[in-house]
């Protein structure tokens, strides 16, 4: 298994696809930066070669937020939302639906309170 960003990626799956078990990279980003590196994003990454593995290893280390930097940058953008008390803070706060779904219906993932 090839090792990136603290992350195994799989062998034996196509790069383009192997590189989203990265968190913070989609199908889209792991697209642009094999286009980037000059891989041909068909071939596995079994297939590729030390010196491809360390361009794509310094590009996604310099171009992307990924893994744990992105998770803490996520959850401080919670919290400052919380903390000015806006619309979408307080449905955070409360466990709501934050984005204008209607709670008549649907979200009782979020509604309910579980018991412990």
């Amino acid at each position: 298994m090839a090792r990136i960003a603290g992350v195994d990626i799989p062998d034996n799956k196509r790069g383009e696809i192997s590189l989203t078990y990265i968190y913070g990279i989609g199908k889209s980003s792991s697209q642009d930066i094999l286009e980037k590196a000059n891989v041909d994003k068909n071939i596995k990454v079994k297939e590729w070669t030390d010196g491809q593995k360390g361009v794509i290893r310094n590009i996604i280390v310099n171009d992307y937020t990924i893994e744990g930097e992105l998770r803490s940058e996520k959850q401080m953008n919670i919290k400052r939302l919380r903390d000015i008390g806006c619309y979408r803070g307080i449905r955070h706060r409360v466990g709501m639906p934050v984005r204008g779904q209607k709670t008549k219906n649907n979200s009782k993932t979020r509604k309910l309170r579980r018991v412990n």
